[in-house]
């Protein structure tokens, strides 16, 4: 295993867990802010559209690589 491939490994990987991590922070906000079932269904919408649109953008860019 060379650097390159180290450093893709440990890029996934700790996007990954940076990932989610942001959805339990976003979780621990809609418990601590008392937001019900709907409210905390907005706040997973609304705030994962973000990380969803970057999971979607790296898919793609590895799709267009082939």
């Amino acid at each position: 295993m060379n650097a390159g491939q180290f450093e893709d490994i440990a890029m996934t990987i700790g996007i990954g867990v940076l990932i989610i991590f942001m959805f339990f922070i976003i979780y621990d906000l809609g418990k601590r802010s008392k937001a019900g079932k709907f409210g905390m269904a907005v706040l997973f919408f609304a705030l994962g559209l973000g990380m969803l649109g970057f999971i979607v953008k790296t898919v793609l860019v590895e799709l267009l690589d082939l």
